[in-house]
């Protein structure tokens, strides 16, 4: 069967998984077995990849995954009829999240969408599929243990993907350039480039090298600072999006020891005889008809239900910080402070412009508006092996710089993280409801620490600023992608099983406007480099009398910084106990016998990256450990 009918036919396969043909797919109580080896907790981006990690390699142990929602076709960011970065009408389902209002950011509240599909966010994200520096997860052992290290990560990033250059003529055209040794995996989540560009995308790229960011030839192989070339989670074929619910669900099935029970909450996990005595079971309910019911595991419950809905679960179980388990009028089993906790996000605010002179590109992003050219790029996109506009995916360049790149400051910035670490301040900087925690300012301090130390090396990124074009919006974002702030996940106490509460609370450690600061006067740097002057760029935001005074930049920091970009993690922080830590490097929950987390939310603090394919390796990773506890 030829590549471009095997990508048709999976695709066909997940858009008709609905039907009764397949019978590996539940949707009541009654088409369950009696018990389960294994139990995995939502059908996302690492939920179904452990469950098809287990499935192939323990075939005499089945699994069931429980997903809150159903199968739905993918469709990528920019497939059509989408116009540029503007919403599908084929977009798979997700959850609209609005966090508390942020006192810190002029009361504005973080908007966020999360995959509620089977494929989960890999589903519905922008498709924008890097890695983070190896500078990030070195960092993570020295808060969390060595088991964790980029070097042990890497074969996992490998072996998560296929990766497929473009061909010479596309790569020569674009100058595309990258390291094959970075990938070598073949595994069934695809990556590539698109075999197209806007024609303003050399204009920032020239500009940026003019301002003094040296271009990579590869990022992914953990080198990272510099400008980037980062693929999209896409077939290199059709164009379509790739992700979890096709690569290890659908292009797997069917497979007798792997069922998917889709319309299902999961509402807790149960200990009868206390959480020593595990595995726990599985108390589920059907979204059709409210039913409740207890699903039997005879080894073990894996939570990937992702940074907002694992720590609901936990929380609904009992396990979680003893003082909002007791307003919420649930019986601990196990104080752990950590759930819920440690949440962060990538934020930022803009630098905008107008050109002023003639800009004479073809094609631009505005010419989707005229029909002609988006017929055009429709059929292209269409055909056998795509082609054209629609094979965009967002972007696919980003740069990223260090903080002793971005400000000659940079010490001054690192000893008041320093500083409020040894002093006592640092506690006062957390949320309220965990301020006074011991656990949870020891493990804030460490944190506050190795941040530091991350932040002062010249290699490892502070900025990131993605772009695809200069049109017809000019701006360039500026992701502060090591924040210090922390919010948190808590259960709705008037409906338990509803949407949690989400407090951000970015800005409320003052340092990140530090940061921030620094990150915007840097980037406004790029409009006074010689390709930006000769194309009449004018700043608009936040111009230079703004710049020029901390406190008014402050305030624009505060108005126009983009509050998620949908890129939440860490509230059950693989940490130890004693230092705020819910999961152990194993991925078990401390206290909890045979219960583990796997997905994003076990981050201890955020990477430089875009979480896709971080989740991936990290669940790649995980499903190693599971299978040798029990091979």
């Amino acid at each position: 069967m030829g590549f471009v009918r095997m990508t048709l036919v999976s695709l066909a396969v997940l858009a008709g998984a609905t039907s009764a043909q397949n019978a590996n797919l539940k949707r009541q109580v009654s088409q369950l077995r009696p018990s389960y080896d294994f139990v995995v907790v939502g059908g996302g981006t690492c939920g179904l990849t452990v469950a098809d990690r287990l499935t192939a390699a323990l075939p005499a142990k089945n699994v069931l995954v429980i997903e809150y929602g159903d199968v739905h076709f993918a469709p990528g960011l920019f497939d059509p009829p989408t116009l540029w970065i503007t919403p599908n009408p084929d977009y798979a389902p997700s959850w609209d999240f609005l966090a508390l209002p942020n006192p810190d950011m002029a009361n504005r509240s973080a908007s966020i969408q999360v995959g509620q599909t089977v494929g989960g966010s890999s589903a519905v994200n922008g498709m924008f599929f890097d890695r983070g520096s190896h500078l990030d997860y070195d960092a993570w052992t020295e808060v969390s243990g060595p088991d964790w290290s980029w070097k042990s990560l890497f074969p996992y990033f490998k072996k998560s993907v296929t990766f497929t250059p473009p061909p010479p003529a596309v790569a020569q055209q674009y100058n595309y350039t990258w390291d094959i040794s970075a990938y070598g995996g073949t595994g069934p989540i695809y990556s590539s480039w698109a075999n197209f560009q806007w024609a303003d995308q050399p204009v920032l790229d020239k500009s940026f090298r003019e301002l003094g960011i040296r271009p990579r030839t590869e990022c992914a192989g953990g080198d990272k600072e510099g400008i980037c070339w980062v693929p999209a989670s896409q077939h290199p074929v059709t164009a379509r999006r790739s992700h979890a619910g096709l690569g290890h669900y659908a292009d797997v099935q069917p497979r007798a020891n792997y069922d998917l029970l889709v319309k299902h909450q999961v509402v807790r996990v149960v200990y009868p005889r206390g959480p020593k005595s595990g595995p726990p079971l599985v108390e589920v309910r059907s979204l059709v008809d409210n039913h409740l019911f207890n699903v039997t595991v005879s080894k073990e419950v894996i939570i990937s239900a992702g940074a907002f809905h694992t720590p609901t679960v936990l929380q609904r179980s009992g396990i979680g910080p003893s003082s909002f388990l007791g307003t919420a009028g649930i019986p601990v089993v196990l104080d752990l402070p950590g759930v819920g906790s440690n949440l962060q996000d990538h934020v930022g605010p803009p630098v905008t412009w107008n050109y002023t002179k003639p800009y004479e590109f073809w094609p631009l992003p505005s010419q989707m508006r005229n029909t002609t050219f988006k017929d055009e790029a429709t059929a292209a996109f269409n055909d056998p092996v795509a082609h054209g506009p629609y094979t965009m995916a967002g972007g696919n360049n980003a740069i990223y710089v260090s903080l002793p790149h971005v400000t000659a400051q940079y010490k001054d910035i690192t000893k008041k993280i320093r500083r409020m670490a040894t002093d006592g301040t640092a506690a006062s900087y957390l949320p309220p409801d965990i301020r006074s925690n011991t656990e949870m300012i020891a493990g804030y301090k460490q944190q506050l620490l190795v941040l530091a130390n991350l932040l002062e090396n010249s290699e490892s990124p502070s900025l990131e600023s993605p772009w695809a074009s200069s049109e017809p919006i000019a701006l360039v974002w500026a992701f502060l992608l090591h924040p210090l702030s922390r919010g948190t996940v808590r259960l709705n106490l008037t409906d338990h099983l509803a949407m949690p509460i989400l407090d951000y609370r970015s800005g409320s450690n003052p340092v990140d406007f530090d940061i921030h600061l620094a990150h915007l006067r840097f980037l406004r740097g790029v409009l006074d480099t010689p390709t930006m002057k000769q194309h009449g760029a004018v700043e608009t935001g936040p111009g230079a009398a703004v710049a020029a005074d901390d406190a008014a930049l402050r305030n624009y920091t505060k108005e126009q910084s983009f509050l998620s970009f949908l890129h939440p993690c860490c509230t059950a922080a693989m940490l130890p106990k004693p230092k705020g830590g819910v999961v152990g490097p194993d991925l078990k929950v401390h206290g909890a016998k045979r219960l583990r987390v796997v997905d994003i939310s076990i981050l201890p603090f955020l990477p430089s990256a875009h979480l896709s394919s971080t989740a991936y390796a990290v669940a790649e990773k995980a499903s190693d450990i599971i299978i040798g506890d029990w091979h």
